[in-house]
């Protein structure tokens, strides 16, 4: 009982006692539970319920609502983008060392309220995962996929519970800019197939998620170096293991999509020499010279794919 007692209390404190009162009574905030049990019906639906459902339906024909999601997300993310700039940095916002205004007045609420959109656009995204499963894309479901989408929900409701804005407000804005560039990339090969093949930015988006990892975590490790500022450090022992865990998925996933994928074109080269002095791909060995490694490319492109039908790095985001 004296164990029971500990945490309820322990729970009433970093509930009520430590957190924001200005978001408590903002649809989801009050509690962890609401999300908690979002998040539970959003994994038990891609990873079992989802695709057991759909295991003899076709796939569903949801291409115009996707389209118009893409677009959805264009305008919050690039909305959010603007804010950041216009509330945070635009007034003087820091980058090394911001404290998180509580007061009651304009433009502090006004940067929460930020925060917490923010927070709706993570939730919105589960819908990404939603889409693969209702379109029988279940490889596209990706622990990369998932593990992002999940953890941001969480680390994004942390974040607006208990500090919304001040040195936080960095991973939100230069997020929200990533996924501007991201969906509308899935817009324009959603709302006309050509541009799937044809639009030379698409590696470069993995590129931005990639730097943008390395920039959220180099702007949370100078907090470290900061002993005067007042922004919690706490939060320092979650986000910059997460980020690091992140870039380096991230990173794996660029090096096997995008370098470690050319190896083909190199081998198709060299097959046409050996050709052309006599010699044959059946000389070597009595093997396909590239047989091997196409079959994992194979195996190891399928989570490239996203909600638009699309080669195209994931979110991350």
């Amino acid at each position: 009982m004296l164990v029971l007692r500990y945490l309820a209390s322990f729970y009433h404190y970093v509930n009520y006692e430590v957190s924001d009162p200005r978001v408590n009574d903002w649809f989801l905030m009050k509690t962890p539970w609401p999300g908690a049990a979002i998040l539970g019906l959003y994994l038990m639906f891609v990873l079992k319920w989802g695709p057991k459902w759909m295991e003899n339906r076709k796939p569903f024909q949801i291409d115009t609502i996707i389209k118009y999601y893409n677009l959805i997300q264009v305008v919050l993310c690039a909305f959010l983008f603007i804010e950041g700039f216009r509330l945070g940095y635009l007034r003087g916002y820091s980058f090394l060392c911001q404290p998180v205004d509580y007061s009651p007045t304009e433009i502090p609420i006004a940067i929460a309220r930020r925060c917490y959109y923010y927070f709706l656009v993570k939730v919105l995204d589960l819908l990404d995962t939603i889409f693969f499963v209702l379109r029988k894309k279940q490889n596209q479901v990706s622990f990369l996929h998932v593990y992002h989408h999940t953890g941001m929900v969480m680390l994004v409701w942390s974040g607006v519970k208990w500090f919304p804005g001040g040195h936080g407000v960095f991973m939100g804005f230069i997020n929200s800019f990533v996924h501007v560039v991201m969906y509308a990339y899935y817009f324009l090969t959603s709302a006309n197939p050509k541009y799937k093949n044809n639009l030379w930015w698409k590696k470069y988006i993995t590129q931005l998620q990639i730097i943008q990892f390395g920039m959220i975590f180099l702007q949370w490790f100078v907090l470290l170096f900061q002993p005067n500022c007042t922004f919690p450090k706490w939060p320092l022992f979650v986000i910059l293991p997460q980020n690091l865990f992140m870039f380096c998925l991230f990173l794996d996933f660029y090096y096997q999509a995008y370098i470690k994928k050319k190896s083909p074109t190199v081998a198709a080269r060299r097959s046409a020499e050996l050709q052309q002095n006599g010699i044959h791909k059946s000389d070597s060995n009595g093997k396909a010279m590239n047989g091997d490694y196409n079959g994992k490319l194979a195996n190891g492109a399928d989570c490239t794919k996203r909600n638009s039908s699309k080669e195209v790095p994931l979110l991350c985001e």
